[in-house]
């Protein structure tokens, strides 16, 4: 029976390989690399078990002088990082799937913090590796010392090759690469590599050539190229250079895989672009060349990965982060299981397991990273071991996690939410400007939790002790969130902020779906609000944008020395300063507050002492949170006098956090119900070196 979606399933050549279908993971961080590589392995291999045709890696270090630490990136300096990888490459080829590699020199975006050697660059230059402000420069490289780099790559095309990789890739994009640097109309070299766009081009097309040359018999040899840095005339551009740089290597790559620059412009977060955003910038490159294409743009609709494929802007689905909320999602469209697919929310969590160098992680997917130390598998699950019932209060992002994944062990599952609707805090925030993709989280459990006829929800049910313990479950699991506080306690202050003023909470907002009643019924003239925002993550800008708005007067203070300090980790916080900046939002980052009236706030400033009076008319604090555990303790009891088998807190009642932990919460609650658990024993498994 043919379908809409039979053209995904087609094969691809790749030079000498060819691709069983369209669906290409592109290289992307993870935080395992080289020290993870049973992790690493596991991860990959389970998105070659759910369909994706090719599997890459993330980018590789080709040598020490391009060491990227403290980043945990893939390693070929020699040949003992081979085994490593090819546990990767066995894993991925398990189930079909080509395995694909990104090799790296990255001149002074190398830090180099672990070998101390001298990068070599474009020419000497501070050094953007790590901090983005490291205090080195790189080394100027001679034309020995290209030659010299290109035969490092050579080597490492000769290792990926011994390691078991079919396609290696080039690489020259997100303004990391060497040879994108190359590329960069900066480039003012005096010899043949600089100068003209065909100098410049040179050190890219000898890494091709010498790459094809060395395992292009056997091995495909892609071309990762950013065609557009929006930067405009002063960088590349997609209605520029870049057509002229396709144009001269056309043929030369057996695959090119296009994006734009630098990351957080590929990666940008769904609160600032859509599915698709990369379209307009890569549409071109197709009509220059005969060779099969790859972009991405954050596609988890089926019926837009067709449309890209048939109106000729790509050939194959290039993919990061929906393989990562779904790594089944080839084979959910394969099977005709479209409601299943759990679509990526673009939120950017997984983004920080490098960012902050520890194991990927994900918000809607909370199996990933846990591949290989928990043995997680997004599909597959233990059975139930025993008739139990199980009780879960509260629908948001913990309860309906545990509740869909207790269902799909088999368990007896009663849901009950105290508000009309399920999705507790996820529900209220994708109202908010620009998280609306975030209700999938809320949207795809409840739509497994519907399917499951032994998990039985009922909403607008609030419980007290008396009624959970009516309901005569033996086991309950308690989901009841979180409420911010009013006091300004938080990171920076541990008292209340002393005086007296009209405070609103993030609370306010969400419950009343906008702007606070209070608040609409102003003045505009009176609609001066200050935010303290002492979270350091997206509530506080976002609700900065939100009175912006709505005709407010708005001052940001946050003691951090940026405005939504953390962003930095998503790769958002430079685009929320634009949109702030855009919207005349006062920005104060170094500031805490120190008392309040009804109509002005007192601010000190951190670094300087200097105290400042700000006129507002309300002040919104966005600080810690307090957990909703009073059921607990009051439930406590019942459980030491046998009334209950067992007593678990999940989620912000449990600890306060973001979205993704709510979810791993309720999932890893799921996973250890009736499981023996000895808190003394780290409960997943640790990779270490067998001396």
């Amino acid at each position: 029976m043919t379908s809409r979606y039979d053209i995904l399933f087609q094969p691809v050549k790749i030079g000498p390989v060819i691709a069983p279908n369209r669906f290409y993971q592109v290289p992307h961080c993870n935080g395992f690399g080289w020290r993870m590589p049973q992790s690493l392995a596991a991860m990959r291999g389970i998105k070659a078990e759910g369909g994706w045709g090719v599997v890459c890696t993330e980018e590789a270090e080709i040598h020490h002088t391009s060491d990227l630490s403290p980043y945990f990136e893939g390693r070929l300096w020699n040949d003992d990082d081979i085994p490593a990888l090819q546990i990767m490459t066995e894993a991925v080829h398990k189930h079909g799937a080509l395995a694909g590699i990104e090799l790296t020199y990255n001149g002074h975006d190398a830090s180099n913090l672990y070998s101390r050697a001298a990068p070599f660059d474009l020419r000497t230059r501070g050094i953007v590796g790590a901090s983005g402000y490291e205090p080195g420069q790189s080394r100027a490289a001679s034309k020995s010392d290209l030659k010299q780099i290109r035969t490092w790559h050579r080597n490492a095309s000769i290792r990926a090759k011994k390691a078991g990789f079919d396609i290696i890739c080039c690489y020259a994009a997100h303004n990391l690469a060497l040879a994108f640097h190359f590329l960069s109309k900066e480039n003012d070299r005096a010899d043949e590599y600089g100068g003209t766009l065909e100098n410049r081009v040179r050190f890219l097309r000898e890494i091709i050539e010498e790459t094809k040359e060395a395992v292009g018999d056997t091995c495909g040899v892609a071309l990762r190229f950013a065609v557009d840095e929006l930067l405009g005339p002063s960088g590349m551009q997609s209605t520029g250079e870049a057509q002229d740089i396709v144009s001269m290597l056309a043929e030369l790559p057996d695959l090119w895989d296009v994006n734009i620059s630098n990351w957080s412009n590929d990666s940008s977060t769904s609160r600032f672009e859509k599915e698709g955003n990369q379209e307009k910038y890569i549409s071109f490159v197709k009509k220059l060349t005969t060779k099969p294409v790859v972009g991405v743009g954050r596609y988890t609709s089926p019926d837009s990965m067709v449309s890209a494929i048939e109106r000729g802007i790509m050939d194959l689905i290039g993919s990061a982060r929906p393989s990562i909320a779904d790594p089944f999602l080839p084979n959910k469209i394969k099977e005709d299981r479209l409601e299943d697919i759990r679509e990526c929310i673009g939120c950017n969590i997984c983004v920080t397991g490098d960012t902050r160098y520890v194991p990927i992680r994900c918000t809607q997917n909370p199996t990933m990273g846990e591949e290989w130390r928990r043995d997680w598998h997004p599909e597959l699950i233990a059975p139930k071991k025993s008739a139990e019932e199980i009780l879960i209060v509260g629908a948001g992002p913990a309860g309906l996690e545990a509740a869909r994944a207790l269902g799909q062990r088999g368990y007896h599952v009663i849901l009950t939410e105290a508000k009309r609707e399920a999705g507790g805090r996820v529900a209220l925030e994708s109202a908010l400007p620009g998280l609306s993709e975030w209700r999938r989280v809320v949207d795809w459990r409840m739509t497994q939790i519907n399917k499951t006829p032994n998990i039985y929800f009922y909403p607008s049910s609030s419980m007290t002790a008396k009624d959970v313990l009516e309901a005569g479950a033996p086991h309950v699991i308690l989901a009841t969130g979180s409420n911010w506080r009013r006091d300004g306690v938080g990171r920076y202050l541990s008292r209340p902020v002393p005086g007296e003023a009209k405070i609103f909470t993030p609370d306010d907002f969400l419950e009343s779906g906008g702007l606070p009643p209070v608040l609409q019924q102003q003045s505009a003239e009176s609609r001066k609000v200050v935010i303290y925002d002492d979270d350091h993550y997206y509530m506080g800008s976002v609700l900065a944008e939100l009175l912006a708005q709505n005709g407010c007067e708005v001052t940001l203070v946050t003691p951090a020395p940026s405005i939504s300090y953390w962003t930095q980790f998503t790769l958002e916080q430079n685009r929320i300063l634009k949109r702030l900046n855009a919207l005349n939002v006062s920005l104060l980052p170094g500031h805490f507050i120190t008392l309040l009236t009804p109509t002005t706030v007192s601010i000190t400033n951190i670094n300087t002492s200097a105290k400042s009076v700000l006129p507002c008319n309300s002040v919104v604090m966005v600080t810690d949170r307090i957990p909703n555990d009073a059921l607990y303790h009051e439930l406590e009891p019942a459980l030491e006098e046998g009334k209950l088998k067992s007593l678990r807190l999940i989620g912000d009642a449990e600890a306060p956090n973001i979205i993704a932990q709510a979810v791993f919460s309720g999932h890893l609650a799921a996973r250890e119900f009736d499981e023996q658990i000895d808190p003394a024993e780290t409960p997943f498994k640790v990779e270490r070196i067998v001396l």
